[in-house]
């Protein structure tokens, strides 16, 4: 039986692939100096406002005070902490969060990926460039206009509430009984995005080769053979990375929606993570408490990636890591 003999590498040949290494990386970056140029906005941007608060975390652990700031704030370990997990308000607004997340990624974000599988059979492009244009529309707009396009839309007199009444329903106040905030919350969120969201899955549809429908076509195959037997499986890599960035937001269900369309009468469904943050920081001062809730949402958006991302390399071999 032959056996292969690994001999270590002298310290001269470690150094000769240590200094070619070095050379080829200062090559390639005089050879693509201005490539690389086109980085640095992205990461100073990305050091300033994403590693650089995180320097603030450091405030969880205190019982901060303005006026003493960081360094003179008292050190009380995991007492904010002890308090997020006593605090009916934050469980329930744990709760809330982690249902109107599940009913987002139930609801909301398989929309885009059928939107977009309608859209790429579509075949005059005016009418096609139409519709994107119509659909892209609503994501420019700010929650606050949405919640005014919204209200019209639910208020006692507007047209929901008069096809309610002419089916011989009675009249619902939507935003206020909490029956129905979470389905509007869901809905009006599929209204503003869904557009914006399918973008990146009919770029993913347009490099799907000609010959591939062609083919199909000859065999016979109808339209909705072709999108579940082509389409979609060719764009799957690009739905689990998707899914697996829409896992790591998902304690993140939309502060500017929810502080926008909920009033006193729902926070028992729609208070979340976020408005907790802001109105026990901002409103009662509790800094320390405010960005300890911040923390915990952090850390378990964290071991949801890892944990969804290692059962997508498992069983789909697509993964972001």
């Amino acid at each position: 039986m032959n056996s292969t003999t690994i001999l270590p590498l002298n310290p001269k040949e470690t150094s000769k692939m240590e200094a070619s290494w070095i050379s080829r990386l200062i090559t390639a970056l005089v050879r693509y100096k201005y490539l690389y140029l086109l980085l640095v906005p992205g990461i100073l941007y990305i050091i300033i406002f994403c590693y650089g608060p995180m320097i603030g975390l450091v405030i969880s652990f205190q019982d901060f005070k303005i006026t003493k700031g960081v360094f003179g704030s008292k050190f009380v370990g995991f007492d904010n902490f002890t308090y997020l997990l006593k605090s009916p308000q934050f469980l329930a607004a744990f709760r809330n969060t982690c249902i109107i997340s599940l009913y987002k990624i139930i609801f909301s974000f398989p929309t885009p990926i059928l939107l977009a599988l309608l859209i790429n059979e579509i075949r005059i492009n005016i009418f096609k460039r139409s519709v994107q244009t119509i659909i892209y529309l609503p994501h420019f707009l700010s929650w606050v206009i949405m919640y005014g396009l919204i209200f019209n839309l639910l208020k006692d007199f507007g047209p929901i509430n008069q096809l309610v009444r002419a089916f011989g329903g009675d009249t619902i106040f939507f935003l206020s009984d909490v029956r129905y905030f979470r389905g509007v919350v869901v809905l009006s969120d599929i209204w503003k995005e869904m557009g914006w969201n399918s973008i990146i899955y009919l770029a993913a549809l347009a490099g799907v080769p000609l010959e591939l429908y062609e083919s199909a076509k000859m065999d016979g195959a109808n339209r909705v053979n072709i999108i579940f037997g082509i389409s979609l499986p060719y764009i799957l890599p690009t739905i689990i990375i998707m899914f697996l960035l829409r896992i790591g937001n998902v304690l993140n269900v939309g502060f500017e929606q929810i502080i926008s369309l909920y009033n006193p009468s729902v926070y028992s469904v729609g208070d979340i993570i976020d408005t907790y943050v802001f109105r026990v920081g901002f409103i009662q001062t509790e800094f320390g408490v405010s960005a300890a809730a911040g923390m915990f949402k952090s850390v378990i958006a964290c071991i949801m990636v890892v944990f969804m991302n290692n059962m997508m390399r498992k069983y789909e071999q697509e993964s972001l890591f």
